[in-house]
């Protein structure tokens, strides 16, 4: 009894370590994975509340395995092939050089034997997926040429830790009692990969089909897990890690139909795993090591960035980058990554090198993880601005000028310009997406290439002879900042905005824009009405009750301009609204008064003129 309240304690520390930690270093933009080992390392290593560290890791390890069969289903052989040259050939010669030069500096150094320096060279050259595209969605280069590139690179990456795994077994010193030869072990192991595709061939599949047909929803979690497990532990069994037979079962499903059901399925049990994993690894890291090494690791954490940097920059422009992309990816991707600490603790575990070695590593990364955001933003300053101005395609402004000059092309602004070219009107538009340009000119758009945020690109776009500046940029320091920009050189321009939300309504209201609507209002209005009709609600109802709705928003928006955000909010609908009865009631009722002394009141006087013609028609 005592042993399991202990366990229930443990588990409650870990989940509420977790739960407090993650949203904090999410929020600092550090991410979850430093959260969830900077919990680990205060459970453990500090606070001695949790002292069986290595105990937890080899339980939490199934997480690893769940994400190497998640990265497989996701791993379409089709979508491989279009990318093949930058995941196969940049991807690959960036883990080859970078692996070797940094495996030869840690040798060199007499740091370690060749075997863990190989190990620990080729762990260190693998970045963070997680970092680098939290950056790359933050600032919507997701899409660009560089962001292209850059994911092309981390797919490399995150396929390359399956062979560095399977790469462990071998580097370790073969057991005495190990009766079997090397060569006996190869057979083994592609005995037991031959034997898995066949199973994902012919097998998997047809089981899927005979448990979707039960309906039994917990049976088809159920076998998602024994597929996993399955295949992790068949590869164990060959002397191969459980993560690359995850891996490989991935693969083999991708082209399934059952492929999105199989990832959900997952999914949860991997989110949970994977944040246990990284809690462990900061759970075993051995302090006494690191503090007595700090000046080894504030030797080795700049040195790691600058030798990946350069790597990347030099491969970079050899395969056709310019400077400034060059720049972005090879500090984007300067750090250790994630898979790092999955390989460095599978490495400890077959005794390539000692756990203290593996914490001294880790720490490595851990640091160079939480100075990729100041890498990051240290490329824009190395950029070549002439480049930046033309960055993938040139500016060209000709034939530019046009009664509206539109700002951003993006889903809203495609809309928007829509009602426009259908009025007759001329619409000149730019955007900085490079992309965005091109493929709106295979539907035979005419964008121009730039940077809203710059006066020389507003000025050359026409914005001096336009009577109308639409706003349409998704990110909302854009928008503020072009707004700014606007409104200091032509004071006089009428100036529409697309809001983020109600908070940036009222900011956008507050600098005096002419017209600003939040990007998901008119929409989710629409959507609304419509579900009330699918109901049985007629059209003039819903679309009255849609109507109040809106003026009920502009009212509300009125006071919270005035008092703040939390005013009006007894005009919202928390509960279903009662009909007006449809037989007439005996006692005359003035609903006009009644109307009249709870909502006019909230609105302006130009809504508040409106709502009385309207309810003088209703008398």
């Amino acid at each position: 009894m005592q042993t399991t309240s202990f366990l229930y304690t443990q588990a409650l520390m870990l989940l509420g370590g977790a739960v407090l930690a993650a949203p904090i270093f999410k929020r600092l933009g550090l991410g979850t994975i430093l959260g969830y080992l900077a919990a680990g390392i205060l459970i453990g290593p500090v606070a001695q509340r949790i002292t069986e560290g290595e105990e937890i890791l080899h339980v939490s390890e199934l997480g690893v395995v769940f994400l190497l069969f998640v990265i497989g289903l996701e791993l379409k052989p089709s979508r491989l092939w279009q990318m093949r040259r930058d995941i196969f050939g940049l991807g690959a010669a960036q883990v080859v050089l970078t692996g070797l030069a940094l495996s030869f500096l840690i040798a060199f150094a007499g740091l370690l034997e060749w075997r863990g320096s190989i190990i620990a060279g080729f762990g260190l050259a693998l970045s963070s997926t997680a970092f680098a595209m939290q950056i790359l969605e933050e600032s919507n280069d997701t899409n660009t040429r560089y962001g292209q590139r850059a994911f092309s690179i981390l797919l490399l990456q995150d396929l390359a830790i399956v062979p560095l795994l399977a790469l462990i077994p071998l580097m370790a010193a073969q057991a005495p009692e190990d009766a079997t030869t090397p060569f006996q072990d190869f057979a083994i192991a592609v005995s037991a990969v031959a034997v898995l595709f066949f199973a994902g061939r012919y097998l998997l599949n047809p089981l899927f089909q005979v448990i979707a047909r039960t309906g039994a929803r917990d049976v088809m979690i159920a076998a998602a897990l024994l597929v996993v497990m399955g295949a992790a532990t068949l590869m164990q069994l060959a002397g191969l890690s459980m993560a690359m037979g995850a891996f490989l079962a991935g693969v083999l499903l991708a082209e399934s139909s059952y492929r999105h059901e199989l990832e959900a399925d997952i999914e949860p049990f991997r989110g949970i795993l994977q944040a246990l994993f990284f809690m462990a690894v900061g759970l075993s890291l051995e302090l006494d090591v690191i503090v007595e090494n700090y000046l080894l690791i504030i030797v080795a954490v700049p040195l790691l960035m600058l030798v990946k940097s350069l790597v990347l920059y030099w491969l970079c422009r050899i395969t056709g980058s310019r400077h400034n992309d060059a720049l972005r990816i090879g500090l984007l991707l300067p750090q250790g990554g994630e898979f790092g600490f999955v390989l460095f603790t599978a490495a400890a575990a077959a005794s390539v090198f000692s756990q203290g070695t593996s914490s001294l590593l880790v720490a490595i990364v851990t640091l160079s993880m939480a100075l990729t955001p100041v890498a990051a933003m240290l490329s824009k300053r190395l950029m070549h601005e002439q480049e930046e101005m033309a960055d993938e395609i040139e500016e060209d402004f000709e034939g530019a000028g046009a009664d509206v000059l539109m700002i951003g092309f993006s889903r809203f602004g495609q809309i928007a310009a829509q009602i426009l070219l259908a009025g007759g009107r001329d619409v000149t538009i730019i955007d900085h997406s490079a992309a965005r340009v091109r493929q709106a000119a295979t539907f035979g758009f005419r964008i121009y290439f730039g940077d809203g945020t710059r006066l020389d690109v507003l000025r050359a776009a026409g914005i001096e002879r336009a009577k109308l500046v639409a706003v349409c940029t998704q990110k909302k320091e854009t928008t503020d900042r072009i707004i700014s920009l606007v409104q200091a050189e032509y004071p006089n321009a009428r100036i529409f905005a697309r809001s983020y939300d109600r908070l940036h309504t009222l900011e956008l209201r507050a600098l005096g824009v002419d017209y600003e609507l939040r990007e998901t209002f008119e929409s989710g209005l629409l959507f609304g009405r419509k579900t009330l009709e699918a109901l049985g609600v007629g059209n003039e109802d819903a679309i009255a009750i849609m109507d109040d709705i809106r003026r009920r928003d502009e009212a509300r928006l009125v006071l919270q301009e005035a008092e703040g955000i939390t005013a009006g909010r007894d005009m919202l609908h928390s509960r279903p609204v009662r009909p007006e009865p449809l037989v007439k009631p005996k006692r005359e009722v003035n609903h006009s008064a009644d109307i009249e002394e709870r909502i006019l009141p909230t609105l302006p006087a130009e809504d508040r003129q409106q709502k009385d013609e309207t309810l003088a028609q209703t008398d």
